[in-house]
């Protein structure tokens, strides 16, 4: 008893502090919504199953023969089973009972979407039936009868289990004798039992709208002139040998329903199985291109409707290849927002620069958001400065990292189309406090991806602060403290709630530590997704989370969908497959399988407090009106989001993923096409991926114009080539998909254009490169390879950058940051080179602007964003000499010594060290040892010579 007890003290706890949570959120309705509408499905399912079971048990034993002359094994069995017969008749349908109310709780979501379901207003074009059916009747439909099903056959189970074992059913030589009363209820139980299958085999012509086939998903030929017409025939027979069924148990003869249940399971192979094959493989087969035609076309149509795609503008695109003078200037305002800065790359930069103190941390991939800075929209690179508690070693105690650490502080903002002269980030917002063209906002992280598990906070009003807010000066100078001061967690206002708390966290410090008082509050669940995730469990989120600064606070933005895998006619995908790449692993999702997806729901999450808000991006989404209805009050109009918020709103990455994953094969329109796949389309692989194990390129934010559009946009765009394997395989483009990703500015009101799909069809003659080409073609060049050779040197490494894909000038550029990277504890990278291409030339020089004009025969015709190279108080001279000389080998105006000798000097300087890296290169490939040493020796006597030239 006591050990019972603790454990249900235990749930308890748990259940209790779930109630604090929500509702110190404000969705305490969603939680006790699901509680009673599991706990009422669990009653259900528990009394549909335990009643029947214990009916039919009571019917067998009371209806059994008083006389019957038992063998005398079962009178063996019913000696031992006597004395546990009234336990077994109570608990063997109690036991099931649990197993099946168990079962019919987790399928709460289903149930109160039936019950609430929303018309999508668009029939499907084989039945004529309203979608709604697919997505909210049929699964529930699927579902009651599987119940049923089950139910029926473990009653009639148990039924001939207690007839067996008190003589009801006797086995006497070959023969089978049934007492009268074991007859009916048998005979009435199997009647039920094919009653509900023939129900079920009805409902089955429905499934086959959202069955996969070799083709398409979908019912085809075959399946409309076969298939579905063979299960209508077979439901009417089930129910025929139903009737049957009902005949054997009022006339004793069990002949009828026997020859029909036989009939039936020859139906089932000759009209289920036989028949469809047959049509399939003499009919459709030898034709399939024409009969498949309307059928495939229902599957395109619909599939690019449950995707959104159906309003995809087609831009007919004839890239050119040929970089012209001047071919940029109609494209000026694209390539002054051109982003070189990496965020996969720079959070190393980040922290040497912006960590200052080792309890803080950046994470690995940064987010790019867009601000107005003196009335232009800028693309950034962002992160917040949360805590890293392991950073405090030894000093990672209960108290410290409990009560004293409990947030980051600041967000850290980086130009995109910037770089400082020694290639560092140029901030926009940045240090300690922190200071910057994004104004004044409240800078504390108590809500972040990387925030402790929980933290306790609060103090009374008069008391000293002791939460760390941020070091302050030097290394070893005061600090400053904060005390939180919103409602941001449960209260731990007295001894019942502290104790709940240190059983839930498995802390007993909770409990007895000093400064946990009256005033105090618990954070947990602090990560943003997590946080949305469990006050909308019914929307699939986001993979990333990233931050903004709105209205004077820090908001993580979380975008919402709203997921089905019951569309008719539309092909399903992965989710956890379509979004991984190179800078997203497959994440596991609760419906990994969708054919159906929107954007429906924004959601924020504040950074200081962990308020939660979710609006209804998608108000006329009928799964998201239909958990409304679930779930009331829970989210608020998109009329009540700021211009602020709206102006940081973008184009979810996920969501565009599926997208294109869609759209390889789906950019097909024509059925004879599409039926022969001589058109499908991949996304390239990230050319700076493992050979072995390559992943595919991430779409990427950028500030641009895309052929079609009226003015340059916020956008993400991602790249198509040919889906081909082996020696047949090429890396080029035919296609280039972006999406306008600008919600606009204005209070509630979503830009005209904002999601709006643009599909560049590029020339199928194979002339403009993929990703994959361009990588080559850079690594492949001598002078290219010359310079990243040298600017190997010593103990650095060269990181290649993201490859930008722009449409402009007429055809498509490529844009690629060159990092160099020492290989010390401290060290990060910095931003040395910019790699430049347009159909087969490239150039490769110190800035996007350099590297343009030498692209497009000396005058691009426009400038980028890092025209003028920002000079920090810090800039120290960290590249090589090859930094400052152009791809030719010639020094240029920007890097010129001024002295038209010493500049003489460095370019032959610059063809000895050439050609003393070429000998050394060949002496390693030839094993000749001592030849290498000597080439070695004479390229750092000439890179020594060209440092004391140039003064370093």
């Amino acid at each position: 008893m006591i050990a019972g007890l603790v454990i249900l003290f235990f749930i308890f706890a748990g259940l209790y502090t779930d109630v604090l949570w929500f509702d110190q959120l404000g969705f305490v309705n969603v939680l006790t919504t699901q509680w009673i509408a599991s706990a009422v499905l669990f009653v259900i399912g528990f009394i549909a199953m335990s009643v029947p079971v214990w009916v039919s048990i009571q019917l067998a034993y009371r209806m059994r023969p008083v006389y019957a002359k038992l063998n005398s094994q079962l009178d063996r069995y019913q000696q031992v089973i006597e004395p546990l017969r009234r336990l077994a008749m109570y608990g063997i349908p109690a036991l099931l009972g649990l197993f099946a109310g168990v079962a019919a709780a987790t399928r709460w979501q289903p149930i109160l979407m039936w019950l609430n379901r929303t018309p999508v207003g668009q029939t499907d074009p084989q039945f004529g039936f309203d979608i709604s059916f697919y997505l909210f009747d049929l699964p529930f439909y699927q579902a009651v009868l599987g119940f049923a099903s089950a139910v029926v056959l473990i009653s009639a189970l148990v039924a001939a289990a207690t007839s067996y074992l008190y003589g009801s059913i006797r086995l006497s030589g070959r023969e089978v004798l049934i007492s009268k009363a074991a007859r009916v209820q048998i005979a009435v139980t199997a009647s039920l039992y094919l009653m509900l299958q023939a129900v079920s085999i009805w409902f089955d012509q429905y499934s086959t709208l959202t069955a996969q086939g070799d083709i398409i998903t979908g019912a085809a030929y075959t399946e409309v002139n076969a298939t579905i017409p063979g299960r209508a025939i077979l439901a009417g027979i089930a129910a025929l040998v139903a009737i049957l069924f009902i005949v054997t148990a009022i006339i004793g003869r069990w002949r009828l329903p026997v020859i029909g249940t036989a009939l039936l399971i020859i139906s089932s192979l000759l009209i289920g199985s036989l028949y469809p094959w047959v049509v399939q493989r003499f009919q459709v087969d030898p034709s399939a291109r024409a009969l498949e035609a309307p059928y495939i076309e229902r599957n395109i149509d619909l599939t690019r409707d449950a995707y959104g795609l159906s309003d995809i503008e087609e831009i007919a695109y004839n890239a050119t290849t040929e970089a012209e003078p001047g071919a940029l200037r109609a494209d000026a305002e694209t390539t002054a927002n051109i982003r070189i800065l990496d965020p996969a790359l720079v959070s190393d930069s980040f922290g040497q620069l912006e960590q200052f103190r080792q309890y803080y941390q950046f994470p690995e991939n940064l987010s790019v958001d867009r601000y107005m800075i003196d009335g232009v929209s800028q693309d950034t690179v962002v992160a917040v400065r949360d805590l890293n508690l392991e950073g405090l070693n030894a000093g990672n105690t209960w108290v410290n990292s409990r009560t004293i650490y409990t947030h980051g502080y600041g967000v850290v903002a980086a130009y995109g189309n910037q770089r400082s002269a020694d290639g560092q980030p140029v901030f926009l917002e940045s240090g300690i406090p922190t200071t910057g063209a994004l104004g004044e906002f409240e800078p504390r992280i108590y809500f972040g991806t990387t925030s402790p598990e929980y933290s306790v906070v609060g103090a009374p009003e008069g008391t000293d602060p002791i939460e760390l807010d941020y070091p302050s000066g030097e290394e070893g100078a005061g600090q400053t403290y904060t005390t939180f001061s919103e409602d941001g967690g449960p209260t731990l206002d007295n001894v019942f709630k502290r104790l709940l708390y240190a059983l839930k966290f498995q802390s007993e410090q909770i409990f007895l530590a000093d400064s946990v008082n009256d005033e105090s509050q618990i954070l947990y669940d602090r990560d943003p997704v997590t946080r949305v995730q469990k006050v909308a469990p019914y929307l699939t989120l986001d993979s990333e989370a990233y931050p903004s600064v709105v209205d004077g606070r820090v908001q993580w933005i979380v975008d919402g969908y709203t997921t089905s895998a019951s569309y008719p006619y539309s092909t399903p995908v992965s989710l956890s497959d379509a979004i991984a790449d190179t800078e997203t692993p497959p994440q596991p999702f609760a419906l990994d399988s969708v054919n159906y997806m929107r954007n429906s729901v924004k959601a924020t999450v504040d950074a200081y407090s962990g308020e939660v808000v979710l609006y209804a991006w998608d108000e006329e989404e009928p799964l998201l009106q239909t958990w409304q209805k679930i779930f009331p009050s829970t989210l608020k109009p998109i009329s009540e989001m700021s211009g602020d918020l709206m102006s940081h709103v973008r184009y979810p990455a996920d969501l565009f993923k599926v997208q294109r994953a869609i759209l390889g094969q789906y950019h097909v329109t024509d059925p004879g096409s599409f039926y022969s796949k001589d058109d499908a389309w991949i996304s390239p692989n990230d050319p700076d991926s493992p050979a072995a194990n390559p992943t595919l390129q991430p779409p990427y934010y950028l500030t641009m114009k895309v052929p079609g559009a009226d003015a340059p946009s916020f956008s993400l765009y991602s790249t198509f080539q040919p889906d081909a394997q082996g020696e047949s395989s090429r890396n080029v483009l035919y296609g280039y998909l972006a999406v306008d990703a600008d919600a606009g500015s204005e209070d509630g009101v979503r830009a005209e254009g904002y999601g709006q799909l643009r599909l560049l069809n590029l020339p199928k003659d194979g002339t403009v490169p993929g990703p994959g080409q361009v990588q080559n073609v850079f690594n492949a060049d001598p002078t290219v390879s010359t310079e990243l050779n040298l600017l190997r040197q010593g103990s650095s490494s060269v990181l290649n950058g993201n490859l930008l894909t722009l449409p402009v000038g007429g055809g498509l550029l490529y844009v690629q940051p060159v990092y160099v990277q020492s290989t010390g504890e401290t060290s990060y990278p910095l931003l040395q080179k910019v790699l430049v291409a347009f159909g087969d030339q490239i150039a490769f020089e110190d800035t996007l602007d350099q590297a343009l004009d030498v692209l497009f025969g000396g005058d691009s015709g426009a400038n980028a964003g890092d025209t003028e190279v920002p000079v920090t108080e810090d800039d120290t001279s960290t590249t090589s000499p090859t930094d400052e000389t152009a791809t030719d080998g010639s020094t240029d105006g920007a890097t010129s010594t001024g002295d038209p000798a010493t500049d003489a000097e460095l370019k032959a300087l610059l063809e000895v060290a050439n050609t003393a890296l070429a000998e050394k290169q060949a002496a390693l490939a030839s094993g000749d040892f001592a030849a290498f040493g000597e080439a070695d020796a004479k390229l750092t006597e000439t890179i020594a010579s060209m440092l004391a030239l140039l003064g370093e």
